[in-house]
C-alpha cells in the first residue's frame, strides 16, 4: 500500500510528462481492440513508425522553437522544397547521394539561419517572418516542379532511406537478429544504466529520487516496453532505416538539451528571456541557432525521409507539415508559454498523432471526422498544459 501511494503521487507530480504516454498507451490498446488485434500487428506497427518519421523530426526543431517562445511556419513548404532539390539535383545532374545529404541539410541550415537572422537580429515577429518563408517555400516547390509536375527517384540507395531495413545478418524463430540485439538487449541495457546513472547523480546532490522498490518497478516496465516493441519490429523487417534516423536525432538532441550548456541556455531563454539576457546569456545567438540548427536542419531531414519514403517529389510536398509538426509538439508536452518541453516528448506526441490515423484509417473512419478528432486532441492537450501550469502557479 505504501509503495503503491507512492507511485500515485509520483504520476501525480509528473503528470506533464507521464501523461502523454499514458494517453498513448489508451489510444493503442483501444484501436487494438476495435481492429481484433490488427493495428499491433508486426506490419502495421512498422508502417505506422515509417509513417511518422518525417513529423517526428520535425516536431523535434519545432519543440525546441517553440520553447524559447518562437514558431515557425515555414518548416513544412521547406521540407518539400528541399526534398524537390535533392531529386533534381540526383535525377537531372546524376549527382551522388554522399554529395546531395550533406548539401540539403547545409542549404537547410542556411535556410533557417537567414530566418533566426530576421527574428534575432532584425526584430521581426516570428510568426511574420517564417509566414514569409511559407511562402516564398511554397512558391519554390511550385517553381522546382513546374515542368515535371511529380520527379520520380529511382536512386535505390536513397529511397532506402524512407523504405529500407537493417540488414539481418541471420534469423532466429523467423525474428531479425540483428534487431533483436540492437532494441532488445542493447536498447535495454543503455536504458537501464542510463536511470541508473541519472539516479546516483541525483543522490549525490540531494535530489528527491523514488524508493528502490519503485524504481526497480520502472526499469523492469520500461525493459518490457522497450523489448515488446523490438519483439514486434523484429517479427516484420525489424528496424527501418527511418526508425534508426529518428532515434539518432531524438538522442543527439535530447543529449543536447540536458547534458550541454546550450541546452540549459534554450530552456533559460524560453523560461524567461529577460532575466536569461542579465545573466549574460545571448538571446539573438540562442534564437539564431534554434532557428539555423534544429529548425532549418531538421526540416532538411524531414525532407529528405519524405521524398525518399515517397521515391519523389510532388508539388504538394511539405502540405500541413507543419501543423502536424506543432500538433505533435503540443501533444507532446510543450508549452504554449515556453521554457517547458522535451525532445522525447515530441517523439512520442509524432507517433501520437500517427497513431490516431493509422488507427482511423484501419477503421475506415472518413477523413473529415480524423481532421476533427486530430483538432479535439491538439485542444484537449493545450488544455491540459493550461490546467497543469495553474495547479502548480
Amino acid at each position: 500500500m505504501k509503495y503503491l501511494k507512492e507511485l500515485l503521487s509520483l504520476v501525480k507530480r509528473n503528470i506533464r510528462d507521464y501523461g502523454m504516454y499514458i494517453a498513448l498507451f489508451v489510444i493503442m490498446i483501444t484501436f487494438t481492440v476495435l481492429t481484433d488485434g490488427l493495428f499491433l500487428s508486426s506490419r502495421n506497427i512498422s508502417n505506422l513508425l515509417d509513417s511518422a518519421g518525417y513529423i517526428a523530426v520535425l516536431a523535434v526543431g519545432v519543440m525546441l522553437v517553440i520553447v524559447i517562445r518562437h514558431i515557425d511556419l515555414s518548416i513544412g513548404f521547406l521540407a518539400g522544397f528541399l526534398g524537390a532539390v535533392a531529386a533534381i539535383l540526383m535525377v537531372n545532374y546524376g549527382m551522388p547521394i554522399y554529395v546531395v545529404i550533406p548539401i540539403i541539410l547545409f542549404l537547410g541550415i542556411c535556410a533557417g539561419s537567414v530566418t533566426g537572422f530576421l527574428v534575432a537580429k532584425i526584430g521581426i515577429p516570428a510568426f511574420v517572418a517564417t509566414l514569409a518563408g511559407w511562402l516564398i517555400y511554397r512558391g519554390a516547390i511550385l517553381l522546382a516542379t513546374e515542368k515535371t509536375g511529380t520527379i520520380i527517384i529511382d536512386n535505390e540507395t536513397f529511397n532506402a532511406i524512407g523504405n529500407g531495413y537493417i540488414p539481418a545478418i541471420m534469423e532466429v524463430a523467423g525474428l531479425h537478429f540483428l534487431s533483436l540485439i540492437l532494441g532488445g538487449v542493447l536498447g535495454i541495457l543503455f536504458y537501464i544504466y542510463s536511470a541508473i546513472t541519472n539516479r546516483h547523480k541525483k543522490i549525490k546532490y540531494n535530489f528527491e529520487v523514488v524508493s528502490k522498490p519503485i524504481f526497480v518497478v520502472q526499469l523492469a516496465f520500461m525493459s518490457v516496453v522497450i523489448g515488446y516493441i523490438t519483439w514486434l519490429l523484429a517479427g516484420y523487417n525489424g528496424f527501418s532505416w527511418t526508425v534508426v534516423i529518428i532515434l539518432a536525432v531524438v538522442f543527439i538532441y535530447h543529449f543536447i538539451t540536458t547534458k550541454t550548456v546550450i541546452g540549459r541556455h534554450i530552456y533559460a531563454v524560453g523560461s524567461n528571456p529577460e532575466a536569461a539576457h542579465l545573466t549574460g546569456i545571448s538571446v539573438s545567438k540562442i534564437t539564431f541557432l534554434v532557428f539555423g540548427s534544429m529548425g532549418g536542419m531538421l526540416s532538411a531531414l524531414s525532407g529528405i525521409l519524405f521524398t525518399s519514403r515517397l521515391q519523389s517529389a510532388t508539388t504538394t510536398a511539405g502540405t500541413l507539415f507543419e501543423l502536424d509538426a506543432i500538433a505533435a509538439a503540443f501533444v507532446g508536452g510543450v508549452s504554449a508559454h515556453g521554457g517547458v518541453g522535451k525532445v522525447t516528448g515530441a517523439l512520442i506526441g509524432a507517433i501520437v498523432m500517427a497513431t490516431l490515423t493509422n488507427g482511423m484509417n484501419l477503421m475506415g473512419v472518413g477523413i473529415a471526422p480524423q481532421y476533427m478528432i486530430r483538432g479535439g486532441v491538439l485542444a484537449l492537450a493545450v488544455i491540459f498544459d493550461v490546467m497543469t501550469r495553474r495547479q502548480r502557479g
